[in-house]
C-alpha cells in the first residue's frame, strides 16, 4: 500500500518537474529565439531562362553566400558530409548523446580533444550566431540553440542552411559559392575528390584554403577520403584514385555575365533575390567573347554592343551592353544598347519596303544613281562616286545614298516615321526639326534595341514585334497595322540575303544590312535568319570619331561571328508569300522598268501624266493564296502605278467596296480560276490584267 502510494507521489512529482522544465524551456525559447533572420540574407542572383547563374551580387557584408538546397548539390556529397560530420543527423534532436559521450571519454583518456561532438544543427547555430573564442559557456549556448533550431526547422531545412552558410575561406560561404570559386561549376555533379575537399574545408576554412595552403587542403581531403573508405561510403579504390586528383590552386571569379542587364534587374526590384531573365547563358557567353575579342582588335576606347532576339517571341536571348563592363578605358559601365546614336544606312531597307508596297518599284526596276538636288539637299554616296543606272536590288545591296533618297522623297519621310511608330519605335529627330530626307541616311537618333526591334518586324513578314527587356516585360506581336506588307517585307529580305558577306566570313544564309554614321562615329550591322535577329553597334561611348570605322568593315564581321558563336543553328529565311515571284526586268510593265519621279510625285518617263498601270499581280500570273487562322482566303495585294487618284477597282466587272486614293488595295477572291482585275482612274483611263487563282 505504502509503496504504491510512494510510486504515485514520485510519478506525480516527476510529471510536475517535467512540466515545469518544459514550460521554463518554452518560455526561454520564446524569450530568446535563435536569430534565424540573419541566415536569410543571401546573394542576389540573376539567372538565365534555364535557371543557370549569370551573375551574383555579394551580400551587404561583402560575402558570396548563394542560397543552396540539397537538390542543388550532388547526392554523393550530401552522403559524405553526413557520414563525416554527423552520422546520426537524421535521428537526433539537435544533440547527439553518443557523440558527446565518446568525445568526453576521449578527452579524459587523452587529456586533449580527439574528436568533436558538434552536430550539423550545432554548427548551423554557430554559423548564424558566431561567438568569440571557444569556452564551456559558448558550447552550452550552442547546444541550446541547436535544440531551438530543431524545434523550428525540419531536418531538410537545417541541412539547407548548412549548405548555404558553411565557411570556405575568405568571403566564400556555402557549397555553391565554393564549388563555383574552386571548380568553376555548380555543385550538382561533383567528383569524389571535389566532394571530399568541400567536406573538409569548413572545419578550418582559412588554414585549409587551397589557394593559400595547398598542402593542408590536400591532407584534409585525404582524411575525409580515408574515413569515407572506412565507412564504406565510397570504395577503397575510388578513394585512392580521388586522392591522386589535383587540387585547384587558385580561386576563380564567380560568373559575371550580362552585367548591365543584371544591374538593371537589381535596380528594378532590389528586394528580389532571384531574377529570372530570357537570356540563354550559352548564347550570352558566345556574344560576350565576340564583343571582347573584337574590341581588342579595333583599338583603345572602342566598345561593342550586341543584341540577339527571337523573332517569333520577341524575347532577348543575348545582350551585351559593352565590350567589357569593368574596362574603364572603354567606358564599359555604359550600356550602349540603350543609347541613341545615328543609324547610318540601316533604315534604308524600310524605305525600299514602302516603295515595294506602293508598287513604285520591283527588284529589277532601274533607278538612277547620279548627283541630285532635292530642294537644296544634295546627298552623296559614301565613296563619293556614282554608279549610274542600277537596279533596285543593286542599289540596296550596295547601299547607294542617292537612290534611297529618291525613293524616300517618293514615299515621304513622315510616312516612314509613322511606320516606325507602328513598331513602337520613335527615332529622335534633331531639336525643332520635322522628318526630312536626311533620316534615310542616318539623320535621326535610335538605340540598338529599337533598331533590332524594327528588323524583328522585317524578319517576321512585316508584322511588328515588341522586344522584351530581358527581365520581366512581356514581349510579343504588336496588334494593329503592319510595319510592311508581307510581299514588301519579303522583297527586302530577299535582297538583303544576297549581300556579300564581309571579308573572311563564310556565307551563313542570313539577310543583313550595315550602316556607318557621319564622321566615322558609329558602325552598325543588323541581320536575321528565319528565327533570330542580331544587331551590332561599334564605336566610342564618348561619341568620338574612329578613323576607318565602317559598318561593312567593322560591324559586319562581328555580326557573322556573333551568329557563329551563339551556338544557335541558322534557320532558313521565311519563304515567299503565296503568289510572289521575281520578275525579270524585260517582263516588267513599262511603267516599272525605270523609276524617275518629278516634283509632283508622278512618273516622269513621259511628258504628260501617265495612264494607270497594274504592276501587281502581273498579267497571266498564277497565284496561290493561303488561308488565315480562321480558315478564310487571304487577300491578294493589288498595286498600280501612274494614273490620277482616286481609283476604282473592279474584279470580274464587279466594283470593290470603296474607291481609294492609294495605289495599293486588297481583293479577296470568291473562288479559284481565272479572274480579270481592272482599275479606273479619276479621268476614266483603265488598265486590266488576267490572273489565275489556285
Amino acid at each position: 500500500m505504502w509503496s504504491t502510494r510512494k510510486l504515485c507521489i514520485g510519478i506525480s512529482a516527476n510529471l510536475v518537474l517535467a512540466t515545469v522544465l518544459a514550460f521554463g524551456l518554452d518560455l526561454a525559447d520564446r524569450a530568446f529565439p535563435p536569430p534565424l533572420e540573419k541566415a536569410a540574407e543571401v546573394s542576389t542572383e540573376v539567372l538565365d531562362a534555364d535557371g543557370q547563374l549569370l551573375r551574383a551580387f555579394a551580400t551587404s557584408e561583402g560575402r558570396w553566400r548563394l542560397g543552396t538546397t540539397a537538390k542543388d548539390v550532388d547526392p554523393q556529397f550530401v552522403r559524405m558530409l553526413i557520414a563525416y560530420e554527423d552520422q546520426r543527423f537524421w535521428q537526433h534532436r539537435g544533440i547527439d548523446p553518443v557523440a558527446l559521450a565518446r568525445a568526453a571519454v576521449q578527452f579524459v583518456s587523452n587529456g586533449r580533444i580527439v574528436s568533436g561532438a558538434s552536430t550539423l544543427s550545432m554548427q548551423v547555430a554557430r554559423l548564424i550566431e558566431p561567438r568569440e573564442g571557444r569556452s564551456f559557456t559558448a558550447k552550452l549556448q550552442q547546444l541550446a540553440r541547436a535544440l531551438q533550431i530543431e524545434r523550428r526547422l525540419s531536418k531538410a531545412e537545417i541541412l539547407d542552411l548548412y549548405l548555404s552558410l558553411a565557411p570556405y575561406g575568405g568571403n566564400l560561404e556555402g557549397v555553391r559559392a565554393a564549388s563555383l570559386a574552386y571548380f568553376g561549376k555548380e555543385p550538382r555533379r561533383l567528383t569524389v575528390a571535389q566532394s571530399a575537399l568541400l567536406v573538409a574545408l569548413p572545419q578550418l576554412p582559412e588554414r585549409r584554403r587551397p589557394d593559400r595552403n595547398l598542402a593542408l587542403a590536400e591532407a584534409a581531403r585525404g582524411r575525409v577520403l580515408h574515413r569515407m573508405a572506412v565507412e564504406k561510403v565510397v570504395g577503397e579504390g575510388e578513394a585512392e584514385r580521388a586522392g591522386l586528383a589535383p587540387i585547384p590552386s587558385r580561386r576563380l571569379q564567380l560568373p559575371t555575365y550580362a552585367a548591365h542587364l543584371a544591374e538593371a534587374a537589381q535596380r528594378k526590384e532590389p528586394s528580389v533575390r532571384r531574377h529570372l531573365t530570357t537570356l540563354h547563358r550559352r548564347v550570352q557567353q558566345g556574344l560576350e567573347a565576340v564583343a571582347r575579342d573584337a574590341a581588342g582588335k579595333l583599338g583603345p576606347k572602342v566598345s561593342v554592343a550586341i543584341i540577339m532576339a527571337d523573332v517569333r517571341t520577341g524575347e532577348i536571348v543575348g545582350e551585351v551592353g559593352s565590350a567589357d563592363y569593368f574596362d574603364a578605358s572603354r567606358s564599359g559601365w555604359i550600356d550602349m544598347t540603350r543609347i541613341n546614336r545615328s543609324p547610318g544606312s540601316t533604315l534604308k531597307p524600310f524605305i525600299y519596303g514602302l516603295a515595294f508596297e506602293d508598287g513604285l518599284v520591283s527588284q529589277e526596276t532601274i533607278i538612277e544613281d547620279r548627283p541630285a538636288d532635292f530642294f537644296g539637299y544634295r546627298p552623296r554616296n559614301f565613296d563619293m562616286s556614282y554608279q549610274g543606272d542600277v537596279s533596285i536590288r543593286q542599289a540596296l545591296q550596295l547601299s547607294l545614298n542617292v537612290p534611297a533618297v529618291r525613293l524616300l522623297d517618293a514615299v515621304g519621310p513622315a510616312r516612314l516615321m509613322m511606320r516606325f511608330r507602328r513598331s513602337e519605335v520613335r527615332p529622335v529627330l534633331p531639336p525643332n526639326e520635322t522628318p526630312g530626307l536626311a533620316i534615310g541616311l542616318g539623320g535621326v537618333g535610335i538605340t540598338l534595341k529599337d533598331l533590332v526591334q524594327l528588323y524583328a518586324g522585317l524578319a517576321n513578314r512585316g508584322r511588328p514585334m515588341q522586344l522584351g527587356d530581358g527581365i520581366q516585360d512581356k514581349p510579343g506581336s504588336i496588334e494593329g497595322e503592319p510595319l510592311l506588307e508581307p510581299v514588301a517585307a519579303w522583297n527586302v529580305a530577299d535582297i538583303l540575303s544576297g549581300v556579300m558577306p564581309p571579308l573572311g566570313s563564310g556565307q551563313r544564309g542570313i539577310a543583313y544590312k550595315t550602316g556607318t554614321s557621319y564622321g566615322y562615329r558609329d558602325a552598325w550591322s543588323v541581320g536575321f535568319d528565319g528565327n533570330y535577329v542580331l544587331g551590332v553597334w561599334v564605336g566610342r561611348p564618348d561619341n568620338g570619331a574612329v578613323p576607318g570605322l565602317t559598318g561593312f568593315g567593322s560591324a559586319a564581321s562581328i555580326l557573322f561571328e556573333g551568329f557563329a558563336k551563339s551556338g544557335i543553328a541558322i534557320t532558313p529565311l521565311q519563304p515567299a508569300p503565296a503568289g510572289t515571284t521575281r520578275i525579270a526586268q524585260a517582263q516588267l510593265p513599262i511603267s516599272q522598268r525605270r523609276f524617275s519621279m518629278n516634283s509632283s510625285g508622278l512618273l516622269a518617263s513621259t511628258t504628260r501624266e501617265p495612264a494607270p498601270q497594274i504592276v501587281y499581280p502581273p498579267e497571266g500570273a498564277r497565284i496561290e493564296l493561303g488561308a488565315t487562322t480562321g480558315g478564310e482566303i487571304m487577300p491578294l495585294a493589288l498595286k498600280l502605278q501612274g494614273g490620277r487618284a482616286p481609283f476604282r477597282w473592279l474584279a470580274n466587272g464587279k466594283p470593290l467596296p470603296e474607291t481609294s486614293r492609294r495605289r495599293v488595295n486588297q481583293w479577296v477572291p470568291d473562288g479559284g480560276g481565272y479572274s480579270t482585275l481592272t482599275v479606273i482612274d479619276s479621268v476614266g483611263r483603265a488598265a486590266s490584267v488576267r490572273v489565275f487563282v489556285d
